[in-house]
């Protein structure tokens, strides 16, 4: 199965959020570590809700954490 045609910045925002490390991130989003990485690495897409906590964790909007990747479809 090919990755969804989302990419994210969480790993850049952790790190220039003091180091956040996955966990912290998952506990302040209500989800696991496992989870947090499969969402960084880009083989799970998150729910809106959770993409929308991850930008509040990181006080910024949702399009500075996640983009869309167009693909060669109209």
């Amino acid at each position: 199965m090919p990755p969804p045609p989302i990419s994210n910045a969480i790993r850049r925002l952790r790190f220039e959020h003091g180091e956040m490390t996955q966990q912290e991130l998952a506990n302040r989003i209500g989800m696991t570590r496992q989870t947090v990485a499969a969402i960084e690495q880009n083989k799970y897409s998150p729910s809106l809700e959770a993409a929308f906590r991850i930008a509040e964790v990181f006080d910024v909007e949702i399009g500075a954490v996640f983009q869309w990747k167009k693909t060669g479809t109209p």
